[in-house]
């Protein structure tokens, strides 16, 4: 494992903490990018297999995605640029820390896991809120709302990581860092993936 590469348990909580992807497909002529947010679906080992989630059916991508599922699912976590001004040591140079995630994977569509797309979405995004909405609370507004709708699962075929967090800096500097940063969740992410330094 290199540096800057992630485990299993790192890919799954940042895609917990930001589920916002961008669904990628196509190619000239028929590019389409939507953002959706996304839940990961592990094996036994905890390794991403599958991301599940739903599009609304007018978007025109997913008759694109019908003829071709093939499509790269990125996501985006914390990032932001690192000012020397944190750093006692007068040759650090800036940089930029970020961790994100890309898989190439295969898109199906699942119209009778539509309400369960729902349902699941919201168990997971509510989770820290209570009181905790449930789609229930829509009545029969959710019959009506979910016909426009279609859940998807995209299988996948590879995945990469990237979580340049500070892993690569010394312990002195990267406790400048940390301690500088007015971004806490950053600040955060970088003492999480520290154990990798």
């Amino acid at each position: 494992m290199s540096l800057f590469d992630a485990e299993p348990d790192d890919i799954t909580a940042l895609i917990a903490a930001f589920p916002l992807a961008w669904v990628v497909s196509g190619g000239p002529g028929d590019f389409a990018a939507t953002p959706l947010p996304l839940l990961a679906e592990t094996d036994d080992a905890g390794n991403v297999v599958s991301l599940f989630g739903h599009f609304g059916l007018s978007n025109p991508q997913v008759e694109s995605l019908r003829q071709d599922g093939r499509a790269t699912i990125l996501f985006q976590g914390p990032e932001a640029y690192i000012s020397p001004t944190l750093v006692s040591r007068s040759t650090w140079g800036a940089t930029w820390n970020y961790a994100v995630v890309r898989f190439d994977v295969d898109i199906v569509f699942l119209p009778e896991e539509t309400r369960d797309a729902v349902w699941r979405l919201a168990a997971a995004v509510e989770k820290d809120s209570p009181p905790r909405w449930t789609p229930a609370a829509m009545e029969h507004r959710f019959d009506e709302l979910v016909r426009y709708i279609v859940a998807f699962r995209a299988t996948v075929r590879s995945s990469k990581a990237r979580f340049k967090l500070g892993q690569d800096e010394d312990d002195a500097t990267f406790g400048e860092i940390v301690s500088g940063l007015a971004d806490a969740e950053l600040a955060a992410w970088m003492t999480r993936m520290a154990r990798h330094r």
